[in-house]
């Protein structure tokens, strides 16, 4: 993707650039997503990431992947960016840039490659029309929280979730 006056999404940081994933990128982000979420198989998540390389959105909105990358194709790290029509704290008058996903390989990490990836969504984000930006982590992923107050985001909610079972065997 290009922005007005031929510069693209992203740029040299590190002798890595930041760019948006095609559908040949597919299965090395399938593979940082399962270290991401090991929940679930690098299978599962190879078609996840088909369907948004594929289609250019996450269920009803639009969504992209932006990778960053060497010279000679090998993946460092994703953002997996998409719109919401809301997210908490943000304007509800508004969509709202929201990363679904954002990881860098651990050997990478400390080289701004996170920070040029997420000013890369920001500016995809101003493109879709929004204000705002929005994201989430686990409560416990104090090395995500801090990163995510580094790059300028602020805390607007925590939550803890319950869940009760009522039913034997169920």
């Amino acid at each position: 993707m290009e922005l007005p006056g031929g510069t693209g999404l992203g740029g040299e940081l590190a002798s890595h650039a930041v760019r948006q994933a095609g559908l040949a990128d597919r299965d090395q982000i399938a593979a940082m997503c399962a270290l991401l979420w090991p929940e679930s198989s690098e299978t599962e998540h190879g078609e996840e990431v088909g369907k948004v390389l594929t289609s250019g959105f996450y269920g009803l909105m639009p969504a992209v992947f932006l990778v960053s990358h060497d010279g000679d194709g090998v993946l460092s790290g994703f953002l997996q960016l998409g719109l919401r029509s809301h997210a908490d704290g943000c304007d509800p008058s508004r969509p709202v840039g929201f990363v679904e996903g954002w990881f860098v390989h651990e050997r990478f990490r400390g080289r701004g490659i996170g920070g040029a990836l997420m000013r890369a969504a920001e500016r995809w984000a101003e493109l879709e029309g929004c204000a705002e930006m929005a994201s989430d982590t686990w409560i416990d992923e104090e090395q995500s929280q801090r990163a995510h107050c580094a790059l300028g985001f602020e805390v607007v909610d925590r939550c803890v979730h319950f869940r009760k079972r009522i039913a034997a065997g169920g």
